[in-house]
């Protein structure tokens, strides 16, 4: 079963945050929809969706999104109604 996800990050401006913030999607052979990323002073902020992630792995790519060196914050955003996509 799969979901609609997003993570908002926020981390400090380090090179090399983007694709460490990558890393927990290719290391599950998942590739995100849409990437976006906003560097505003010393802070960059990161959305990462996902249009059918598979439900099981949600929480472990958010998990390590939070372990990544320089995150300041993860939040995971979803549709109301979880739309699951056979």
């Amino acid at each position: 079963m799969s979901v609609r996800v997003r993570f908002l990050v926020d981390a400090e401006a380090s090179p090399g945050l983007l694709s460490r913030l990558l890393m927990p999607y290719a290391k599950r052979d998942l590739i995100p929809d849409r990437m976006w990323s906003h560097r505003s002073g010393d802070m960059v902020h990161v959305e990462i969706a996902m249009d059918a992630m598979p439900q099981e792995v949600v929480h472990v790519v958010e998990g390590n999104l939070r372990q990544v060196i320089g995150v300041q914050s993860v939040t995971q955003l979803r549709p109301s109604a979880l739309q699951r996509i056979a």
